[in-house]
């Protein structure tokens, strides 16, 4: 079977990657029936699962570094830019009929918006949330303009990426995505060390020797790859609660950046799975759904590591003392 046919310029690149997801069809085809699950009948499903598992390793895996280096809402900044990207390519296909993927337009504009953020904070020497609430405003605000100068096409064409949808992740957008999944997987398993170093000590990484600029402006690419490549599940509104909640919950009850690294991951998976399934039969928005289901398993964790304390076991620490003791072991 051969779910995917050949139509944009792009589609010569991924064929390796569609005859992937031509496998992994034929996988989910061989589980709906083995355990008659409906949800597993579709294509579109197929696809919507394999993209939520991405998401599910490349948002915490990145979110746990964001959040440790106190930058948890810069994904919420490059979810608004990445809105504008939609925005860039939905206008160029709708009024000059460019053959522009929406999904690539939101790539560029949200790298460039990051090297942005890092560019404005260093020149004028302004807090970073400074120079986020200025990229966020000026992203949402040229999205916005742009969907009013053609409202008719743009607004509808938009609403899949404010809000996601399950039903619209194509074959090419998955390919895409599978793309950025190496890339920031493989780019953090390569810089992990100078990344923890950084996160944890900026000082000490500059004085050894390493180009702090550099791996901040990596961390904040590698962030804007997340974004864009969440944003067709969870939409722009809700892309930045995965960076950021599952890393939350698990804090609550690891004791080392390594565990909560691996635990947060666990976690969003989690919440992907359970998430996608309640949507599609709850017919509910899924981006929604994942986010509460996140929340929800927060809520638990925090119940848990209060458990913990009061049993007298080993203390739960909380970000900052994670923080103190990795920055300790660095330094050894």
């Amino acid at each position: 079977m051969n779910p995917v046919l050949l139509q944009s310029a792009l589609d010569p690149v991924l064929v390796p990657l569609y005859w992937f997801l031509t496998v992994w069809s034929e996988v989910m085809f061989f589980l709906a029936d083995a355990t008659g699950l409906e949800l597993l009948q579709y294509q579109f499903m197929h696809r919507a699962i394999l993209v939520g598992l991405c998401i599910g390793v490349m948002a915490p895996l990145i979110g746990t570094f964001l959040v440790h280096r106190q930058l948890a809402l810069i994904g919420d900044a490059l979810a608004h830019t990445a809105f504008a990207g939609v925005a860039i390519g939905l206008f160029l296909n709708g009024v000059l009929n460019f053959g522009v993927s929406p999904y690539l337009s939101a790539v560029v504009v949200a790298i460039i918006a990051a090297l942005l953020i890092e560019l404005i904070s260093e020149a004028t020497d302004a807090y970073n949330d400074v120079s986020m609430a200025i990229v966020l405003s000026t992203g949402f605000a040229l999205g916005t303009v742009l969907i009013s100068i053609n409202a008719g096409g743009l607004a509808v064409g938009i609403n899949q990426y404010l809000f996601g949808n399950l039903s619209t992740v194509s074959a090419e957008n998955a390919a895409i995505l599978l793309v950025l999944f190496a890339i920031i997987v493989g780019t953090v398993a390569l810089t992990r060390n100078q990344l923890l170093y950084v996160t944890f000590d900026e000082t000490a990484a500059a004085v050894s020797g390493l180009s702090v600029t550099w791996y901040n402006r990596i961390m904040v690419m590698l962030t804007a790859l997340v974004v864009v490549g969440a944003m067709q599940i969870m939409g722009v509104i809700l892309v930045a609660a995965m960076l950021v909640v599952p890393v939350a919950a698990a804090a609550q009850v690891s004791r080392s950046f390594n565990e909560s690294l691996l635990v947060s991951v666990v976690l969003a998976e989690l919440a992907v799975i359970l998430g996608i399934a309640a949507s599609y039969y709850g017919d509910a928005t899924a981006g929604g759904v994942i986010v509460l289901v996140a929340v929800a398993i927060y809520v638990v964790t925090v119940v848990v590591g209060k458990m913990q304390s009061r049993m007298g076991s080993d203390d739960t620490p909380e970000i900052g003392s994670i923080d103190a003791a990795e920055t300790r072991s660095n330094s050894d």
